[in-house]
């Protein structure tokens, strides 16, 4: 019975993450990247999560400080950029800066999937129907756009130095970093003690961040039109 709810689950949780994949990649239709990176991408991003969960745990049982959150998010936001820098980033196809962009959002989405599964599963088990259908909501329009987001982040500060030093691509990839984890950070301390419209505004600021990441994929867009240019 478990697996067939965590099935029910799975499934619940892959179809929304499938249509923000679809929705992201027409950012870069002109250029469309393979399907077979994107699928290693989106699976190498839910494979974070097991990877996460043992380091969380691991870092309740030796942390002693109040500040418990920051370190998970630390983890989380390390190894989903770690995955796209092992898995993809040196790939021949990551041939323009949108794609940097494009891969962080896939691992990004990948590990949400997986993520919004569990939580989807644990209401599901216990018989607790409506509260496990209100999880995948308000995680498809809240914390799936944030990991979205924060990822996102990552990927403009590397395309922003895509045709610079490799010293230059390091210090934008881990200030890009950095800003995630603030962006990730803040959202999970304010929906811990959110509810009602105060879970609104924390949703509206997700949102005002995804339409300001889509005036940024707009620049770097320019940005590659203009090497291009320059280039002829």
């Amino acid at each position: 019975m478990e697996s067939t709810y965590f099935a029910i689950a799975f499934v619940s949780a892959l179809i929304p993450a499938f249509f923000w994949v679809w929705f992201w990649l027409r950012e870069d239709k002109l250029k469309p990247e393979p399907f077979f990176l994107i699928a290693i991408t989106f699976i190498a991003g839910m494979a974070v999560v097991p990877m996460a969960l043992p380091l969380q745990k691991l870092a309740i049982d030796m942390y002693t400080g109040n500040n418990i959150m920051l370190v998970w998010v630390i983890v989380e936001e390390v190894l989903k950029y770690a995955v796209a820098l092992v898995i993809v980033f040196w790939n021949k196809e990551v041939d323009e800066p949108i794609d940097m962009i494009i891969y962080m959002i896939v691992v990004a989405l990948g590990f949400a999937a997986l993520e919004n599964a569990l939580f989807i599963f644990n209401p599901l088990i216990i018989g607790d129907y409506l509260n496990s259908a209100l999880t995948g909501g308000f995680r498809f329009l809240g914390a799936t756009l944030l990991h979205v987001l924060a990822s996102g982040t990552v990927g403009v500060f590397l395309a922003l130095a895509y045709y610079k030093s490799k010293i230059t691509q390091l210090l934008y990839g881990t200030f890009g970093l950095f800003i995630a984890i603030v962006l990730h950070y803040l959202f999970n301390i304010s929906i811990m003690d959110a509810s009602g419209e105060t879970i609104l505004v924390v949703f509206l600021f997700v949102w005002i961040g995804i339409i300001l990441l889509f005036l940024l994929f707009e620049k770097i867009k320019l940005m590659e039109r203009n090497h291009k240019l320059h280039q002829l």
